[in-house]
């Protein structure tokens, strides 16, 4: 039997991906609801994540490089007391506070956030899709083999406290890619003296796209015509796609 191959749609699809899908499956399932013949995304969010993850069909898939490369911007929320091994609320618990811990102060917190700013270096964490030897980290982080890994360079513009008590706190962060918000909640934890580890993540910008215009997966299903929420060629910001595609092909 022939693969059916869908439509040859171009254009970015806004999509707001919910908590506890991989990006591929929630990719695969907005392809399938557009009738799409060739799709991709820029940028992985882990299951637990959810927010802003672009999708893009047919020629629009060329600015997938630039996407990877651009600047975002996530609220994530630290728990503090524990870290994990992930680094997130996935993991399992390697490290507590003391037994007398009693919670974060404001003071503490916003000294250790400013220590952050600017450019700095990161340990990727070994539950990571980078490669060694051909295989992702995550590969040797579930067999129990911890490897050594070089810190990298990454920048943190913009670094806000939205909210705080002194178990938790929210964040906002804008940031250079390559910048694993885990690694930067397990680093504010260990600075506090408390460990820390991820309780929830929201991707909100990837360049010049925010959530304003993005749609759910159960709102894409729900639309009569679903193609209509996809941004069209013509529509995307000026000097994303490469100058072999000319006015005429936009349209």
């Amino acid at each position: 039997m022939a693969k059916r191959r869908g439509q040859p749609l171009d254009g970015v699809l806004l999509l707001d991906k919910p908590v506890g899908l991989s990006s591929n499956h929630a990719l695969q399932r907005a392809k399938r609801t557009l009738d799409a013949a060739k799709a991709g995304h820029t940028g992985t969010l882990d299951p637990f994540a959810t927010g802003l993850l672009l999708c893009c069909m047919g020629r629009a898939t060329k600015i997938s490089g630039a996407m990877l490369d651009a600047d975002k911007t996530y609220r994530a929320t630290i728990r503090f007391g524990e870290e994990t091994d992930s680094g997130d609320l996935t993991g399992n618990i390697v490290a507590q506070a003391p037994a007398d811990f009693a919670g974060v102060q404001e003071a503490a917190l916003r000294d250790a956030l400013s220590q952050f700013m600017g450019s700095i270096e990161q340990i990727p964490p070994m539950y990571s899709a980078l490669k060694r030897d051909g295989k992702p980290l995550y590969e040797y982080a579930r067999a129990g083999i911890e490897l050594e890994r070089p810190p990298r360079q990454v920048t943190i513009h913009r670094l806000e406290l939205l909210s705080w008590d002194s178990g938790q706190a929210e964040i906002e962060v804008a940031c250079s890619k390559g910048t694993y918000i885990r690694t930067l909640a397990q680093d504010i934890g260990r600075v506090l003296g408390c460990y820390g580890h991820l309780s929830a993540l929201r991707r909100t910008e990837v360049g010049p796209f925010s959530l304003d215009r993005a749609v759910t997966l159960d709102a894409l299903q729900a639309m009569p015509d679903p193609k209509t929420a996809l941004l069209a060629l013509h529509e995307l910001p000026a000097g994303l796609l490469p100058a072999t595609l000319n006015q005429k092909d936009l349209l």
